[in-house]
């Protein structure tokens, strides 16, 4: 036996397991909370332009495309690489708004907490 311990006398374990339940607990209420608000952005869409509106794409939650539209005048079959260019700069920056929202929903549970794969 270790020094100054009785026979039948086990070591504490710092608070108890009242506190570690209240842990789990919170956790698991955190947990529920983020999978709520996961399920909210999923049902949320988000549009994005380029070329002053000529092209516009729109995102879900699920970080999928889900529209894209072209103005007819953008459309030059000489500049091909001009409408992809403005495509994927208006996809990019609708997929970094709903980033941005999904963090920002996010933070409101977890406390600004850095939890990996969020």
């Amino acid at each position: 036996m270790g020094r100054g311990m009785r026979a039948g006398k086990k070591p504490s374990m710092g608070g108890g397991g009242g506190s570690m339940q209240k842990q789990i607990q919170q956790v698991q209420q955190m947990q529920r909370q983020m999978e709520a608000i996961q399920a909210e952005l999923e049902q949320k869409e988000i549009s994005a332009t380029a070329g002053g509106g000529a092209v516009s794409v729109t995102v879900n939650g699920k970080k999928e495309l889900t529209a894209v539209e072209i103005k007819p005048e953008v459309v030059d079959p000489d500049d091909v690489e001009m409408l992809q260019d403005l495509i994927m700069a208006a996809a990019n920056e609708a997929l970094r708004q709903m980033e941005e929202l999904s963090q920002s929903e996010m933070s409101k549970v977890t406390g600004g907490l850095n939890i990996p794969g969020l």
